[in-house]
């Protein structure tokens, strides 16, 4: 319902991912009230979640508390839930246990998933990386195979259980993998009496004709490079047709693996669904030039959740710059309105794209400035700790990198949860 003469608009933000902790912050002070609605009590930081599933960062290191970082903002409000629908009409998000929240200004910031193109069937012997859950389960099973190939005395079954799978050679395949093969050949290289954890094989499939297919070809050609020199089987041009508890089948190949990693990619939240929109493709909703949902001046879609325009008919990617960009935007407009005026469109500003594939080497692509191997690498590294949220997750990052980088050691190798395999 519109508010009463006098009151403050209602500005709901749904996700505390960066596009919606952004617009909720960038509206401190303004004469508005603020419900942040997340499923999580945490912000995460996704773009380092990789470091969580293979046992160099602890979930602390990369998530913090949604109150904690509001906690000074009075005009905001953190509300723990999840969206069942949302009625335009009413100007009403509906939570899943009845709960009523009504808005003026609504932002809708609920980000992607892992999609499996019509095969969710492959979910539980291939997760995808995008929660701590995932994390922790991925970091579960790689840790796990290595405990059982220690005791296994079948041969094949023992070459299968060191056989890791990613599927998807985008910057989260590209990590995984580097990060893996690391992992074995260095962490724990000398922790095991019955297996060589140096010997495990580490695929990258990659559907395309090459990996990182968002960067130039020659930083891709670069990142397959270091890959390959690491350890890592890079097959391009080969898509997986089934994934099942026995490997991985490539049409009439078969790896034998027991640990599958799936990078291929994601779907938008069902926030088309939510909205009573149609989707594109990937579920994203489709936006006018001031994010605004088409006919609905009082529904803003951002982040990973939107298809939004940018040039030569592509879309604003969704990495966590644009999202930031489009949060901030979504902060002025509202305010602009406030004063009567009418915001100007947003324009995405591309910062770049970066990928790291392993100890010293990364490659970026900034336009005309491209960069590669340690100069790259501590340029991703740096990036990385700007956009962490708090000094502590700053500081405990770079402890936790300079330790493995000078021991070659991973400090969080914790098995939690079941101790049996998929």
């Amino acid at each position: 319902m519109p508010p009463s003469p006098g009151a403050r608009p209602r500005v709901v933000v749904l996700g505390a991912g960066f596009g919606g902790l952004i617009a909720a912050k960038d509206l401190s002070g303004a004469p508005v009230d603020i419900t942040i609605i997340d499923r999580q009590n945490y912000h995460l930081f996704q773009p380092l979640l990789y470091q969580v599933a293979t046992a160099t960062l602890s979930p602390a290191d990369i998530a913090v508390p949604i109150r904690s970082i509001l906690r000074d903002q009075e005009n905001c409000a953190v509300l723990l839930g999840s969206v069942d629908t949302i009625e335009r009409g009413e100007r009403l998000v509906l939570l899943d246990d009845g709960r009523r929240v009504p808005y003026d200004h609504l932002v809708v910031a609920t980000g992607a998933r892992h999609a499996y193109f019509g095969h969710d069937d492959w979910e539980p012997v291939a997760p995808g990386l995008k929660t701590i859950d995932d994390a922790t389960e991925i970091r579960r099973r790689i840790l796990l195979a290595f405990e059982r190939a220690e005791t296994e005395s079948d041969a094949e079954k023992r070459r299968a259980l060191l056989t890791f799978v990613i599927v998807g050679g985008g910057p989260t395949g590209v990590e995984m993998a580097g990060a893996i093969i690391e992992l074995a050949k260095k962490a724990l290289a000398a922790d095991f009496h019955h297996i060589d954890p140096a010997s495990a094989r580490v695929v990258l499939l990659e559907a395309g004709p090459r990996i990182l297919p968002s960067f130039p070809d020659a930083l891709s050609a670069v990142a397959q490079r270091s890959l390959v020199r690491m350890g890592v089987e890079v097959l391009t041009g080969r898509p997986a047709t089934l994934c099942t508890r026995a490997g991985v089948e490539l049409g009439d190949e078969r790896i034998g693996t027991r640990t599958i990693i799936w990078a291929a990619g994601v779907e938008a939240s069902p926030a088309a669904v939510w909205l009573g929109v149609a989707g594109d493709r990937a579920g994203r909703v489709a936006v006018e030039a001031d994010l605004t949902l088409p006919g609905d001046p009082h529904v803003f879609v951002i982040g990973d959740t939107a298809a939004v325009s940018w040039k030569d008919g592509m879309f604003v990617p969704g990495i966590a710059p644009a999202a930031k960009q489009m949060g901030a935007y979504v902060a002025r407009s509202i305010r602009t309105r406030m004063k009567g005026e009418t915001p100007a469109p947003f324009r995405y500003r591309h910062q770049g794209n970066l990928a790291t594939i392993g100890r010293k080497s990364a490659v970026i692509d900034f336009g005309r400035v491209r960069l590669t191997g340690f100069i790259a690498w501590l340029t991703w590294g740096a990036a990385h700790i700007f956009f962490l949220i708090g000094f502590r997750n700053r500081l405990m990052v770079m402890l936790h990198w300079m330790w493995a980088y000078l021991s070659f050691q991973r400090g969080v190798r914790l098995i939690t949860g079941s101790t049996d395999l998929p």
